[in-house]
């Protein structure tokens, strides 16, 4: 099972919307006959990886135990049923790591393999690859993304100067393990004050991948400049905007955009309905690099899952800080978290922190 979590974890940047999944295949005497692990949304999962893989060096399955990170599928999607297949391979025994939250298996994979004669086993690496689709499963049980929220900033926990002034503060280093985990985000999320201020690409340059993250842009007013870098060619491009104004999505639009009103209070963009509609986009994990006023916004909610920051060993002083959430008046009134991670990224720390209990669905 080690195994195959390692080779699911190569799904990391591959897979959405589907879930990083690995397969082992292992013979009655020890011997492993086969792997592999699920490719792009419509190509085959892992378990059919997996038994390619062992009719290529020649293997016979017939009688062999499949070590898989997740439930095999038993619906027809983009593919056929893994659990049919594996019956028709002739394998022998199934040890899963967890039950499939997509309602369209729950369970059904194991009953199809069992009503064949397979033997079932559940739970060995349940913890891990359960992490590793944290935001597959918070669509499925949730109905919205795992929300994680990334910044950069100083020691003093400032992510721009007065002036707006913030290229970088990290460095190159930081940049590029940033880039990683935007590649493994089904999409990235910025505001129209991020937008007009910096203009960025918000795509991933500084590590290799398959895929580029879809791009969303919460922008109330619809005031997206039309010449925006963000506009690249193949790339989805999702506009939330509070206002109806055709003279403004009709160019948008024609650009390449996809323009949602999902109007909240205040002439702004309902956030937490913009979550659900993300998900029903099949989007697992939204990577959020926005400003202050944003992240303060999507803070002071409930809507962010888990922090990603990266701390510069620098002072700034009076600046900009992480998320507006504030004047807090009382200490009890601070957002508690939990740290899951520290580690030096090149001179920066990277801190990954949750709010507790967020992660129990």
């Amino acid at each position: 099972m080690a195994t195959a979590i390692d080779l699911a974890t190569q799904g990391l940047r591959l897979t959405s919307p589907n879930p990083r999944v690995g397969c082992v295949i292992v013979a009655p005497d020890g011997r492993v006959l086969g792997q592999g692990h699920t490719q792009r949304a419509g190509g085959p999962h892992a378990e059919i990886m997996a038994l390619s893989d062992a009719s290529a060096l020649g293997h016979s399955v017939r009688g062999a135990t499949a070590y898989v990170t997740l439930e095999p599928c038993a619906h027809q999607g983009r593919t056929g049923p893994c659990c049919d297949a594996l019956v028709a391979a002739g394998i022998a025994k199934v040890v899963a790591a967890l039950q499939d939250p997509n309602p369209k298996v729950a369970g059904q994979g194991f009953a199809r393999l069992r009503a064949a004669g397979i033997a079932v086993e559940i739970g060995p690496g349940e913890a891990e690859s359960r992490e590793l689709n944290i935001g597959f499963f918070s669509r499925m049980v949730r109905k919205t993304p795992w929300v994680r929220m990334k910044i950069a900033a100083s020691l003093d926990g400032q992510t721009a100067l007065e002036n707006g002034a913030s290229q970088w503060i990290t460095s190159e280093p930081a940049r590029a393990d940033g880039h990683a985990w935007r590649a493994r985000s089904c999409a990235v999320l910025t505001g129209i004050g991020t937008v007009l201020e910096d203009d960025p690409r918000l795509d991933v340059r500084l590590v290799e991948t398959p895929r580029q993250p879809h791009l969303v842009v919460v922008d109330s007013r619809l005031d997206t400049p039309l010449d925006a870098k963000l506009f690249l060619p193949g790339r989805q491009l999702y506009i939330y905007a509070a206002v109806v104004d055709e003279g403004k999505q009709a160019p948008l639009e024609a650009k390449g955009a996809t323009v949602i009103h999902c109007s909240g209070p205040g002439g702004k963009v309902d956030l937490a309905a913009m979550l659900r509609d993300l998900a029903l986009r099949e989007i697992n994990e939204l990577h959020v690099e926005a400003g202050h006023k944003l992240n303060g916004s999507l803070v002071r909610e409930g809507l962010v899952d888990e922090f990603l920051v990266y701390l510069a060993p620098k002072l700034l002083g009076a600046g900009r800080g992480m998320a507006n959430i504030g004047p807090l008046t009382e200490i009890s009134q601070a957002v508690p978290l939990e740290y899951r991670e520290t580690a030096l990224i090149g001179p920066d720390l990277r801190v990954l922190a949750r709010i507790p209990g967020r992660d129990n669905f």
